[in-house]
């Protein structure tokens, strides 16, 4: 017997664990066993410690065996699950998650059986029609927005800024995204600009103070659109709860920020038609996004994901190729520039889950609960540590229509 394997053995149990456990404990450790960029902890219920690669220390406390039985019939679902579940814990969850994130796709190639068993579940809710759509933004968006001002900054904005230094304010972060969508729309006080997805207001409070131009924006959460029309009011500025495929009008700028993760697939060329249809001519779009890389969004457009079942109903975190092809088979549009800023994510949502854990007395003060927290917490944190590891991505991307002489 060679070390490595005895090391895998550990102390004796004292207790014997139901077959389904053990088979899970077994191939926990034939994923783990090659591990790298990291040592990985696992303290078992019994007591019974585990260590796994060499490197920087990430914690898995496990407290009850039922995760086992989650993760071996649940697979990447029941991991979250579990947590939420107070099954486990870890001392450093961004860390460990990062850790996982980075040896997922190797430990799945060795396990491609197992793995294709667990993805064989249909991913759930595909169709995002008028009303589906209405329900999956309120089941997120309308918790509340006592909520989202516990967590987020005073520009009341939940996406990607963009940081010059560490040490910035998340504000000052925000502000300079939203500085960056204006340039990029060569935006002026003559234009005319659509906002697909307003939030609560943000980026119309911003481009039509800052720049001067008119904006609408559109938005299907009522807890949204409230809040909004206070925090614009005395601007040119006009809030409309209406679904953006229902929407009339012609304007020279589109903009859409961290929207279009919510409409589902089968919605990709609707949206860039709307888009298409709604432009004038020279107009140009700017479309912020989460992205999945492409080498993995067949697998992921497949099978079932844990945020989308438990935070984001509806949801599908596109590829930039699935979103080029529905582009050019609905639209005459075009990518004229991507900037990449999902490296500034990581840090975005860093000071989120910090203001979240910093004022959990108020989040319970609202009425959520102990399994709320833990979902949000573990939502968090698995975002945290996909965009430090790049498995995802986060892009402002430019489009126009073919002779668009304005961008010369």
């Amino acid at each position: 017997m060679s070390s490595a394997e005895r090391s895998l053995r550990g102390a004796p149990q004292a207790r014997r664990l139901p077959l389904l456990e053990q088979i899970a404990i077994s191939i926990l450790e034939r994923a783990l066993v090659r591990l790298e960029g990291g040592t990985l902890e696992v303290r078992l219920p019994g007591g019974d410690v585990r260590r796994f690669g060499r490197g920087r220390l990430a914690s898995l406390t496990i407290h009850d065996d039922a995760f086992f039985r989650r993760v071996a019939t649940r697979g990447k679902l029941g991991v979250g699950e579990s947590y939420t579940a107070g099954e486990w814990d870890s001392d450093d969850l961004v860390a460990l998650l990062e850790l996982l994130l980075r040896n997922a796709a190797p430990a799945a190639d060795r396990h491609a059986g197992w793995r294709w068993l667990l993805e064989t579940r249909p991913r759930l809710n595909r169709r995002n029609g008028m009303l589906r759509s209405r329900w999956n933004i309120a089941y997120h968006y309308d918790l509340g927005n006592d909520l989202f001002e516990l967590m987020l900054d005073e520009t009341m904005t939940y996406s990607c800024a963009v940081f010059e230094r560490p040490d910035e304010p998340l504000a000052d972060a925000q502000r300079r995204k939203y500085r960056r969508i204006c340039e990029r729309l060569r935006l002026t006080e003559n234009d005319c600009v659509l906002e697909i997805g307003c939030g609560w207001g943000g980026f119309a409070q911003f481009a039509a103070a800052e720049v001067g131009c008119s904006v609408t924006g559109l938005t299907i959460s009522a807890e949204q659109a409230a809040l909004a029309r206070q925090r614009t009011r005395g601007l040119d500025v006009r809030i409309l709860e209406e679904d953006y495929r229902l929407h009339e009008g012609s304007y020279t700028k589109v903009a859409s920020i961290e929207m279009l993760e919510a409409i589902g697939e089968q919605q990709f060329g609707t949206y860039f038609e709307t888009i298409d249809r709604l432009l004038e001519p020279g107009g140009i779009a700017c479309i912020q996004t989460i992205l999945i890389p492409d080498d993995r969004w067949e697998r992921y457009r497949k099978s079932p994901d844990w945020i989308e079942r438990y935070v984001f109903p509806g949801c599908l975190i596109p590829s930039l190729t699935a979103l080029t092809q529905a582009m050019t088979a609905s639209s005459r549009l075009m990518v004229h520039e991507v900037d990449e800023i999902g490296s500034h994510y990581a840090e975005t949502l860093r000071r989120w889950r910090a203001s979240f854990h910093a004022q959990i007395e108020e989040v319970r003060a609202l009425g959520y609960d102990r399994r709320f927290e833990r979902t949000w917490d573990f939502y968090l944190a698995f975002c945290e540590a996909a965009f430090r590891t790049r498995a995802l991505r986060d892009v402002q991307l430019t489009l126009t229509r073919p002779f668009n002489e304005t961008l010369a």
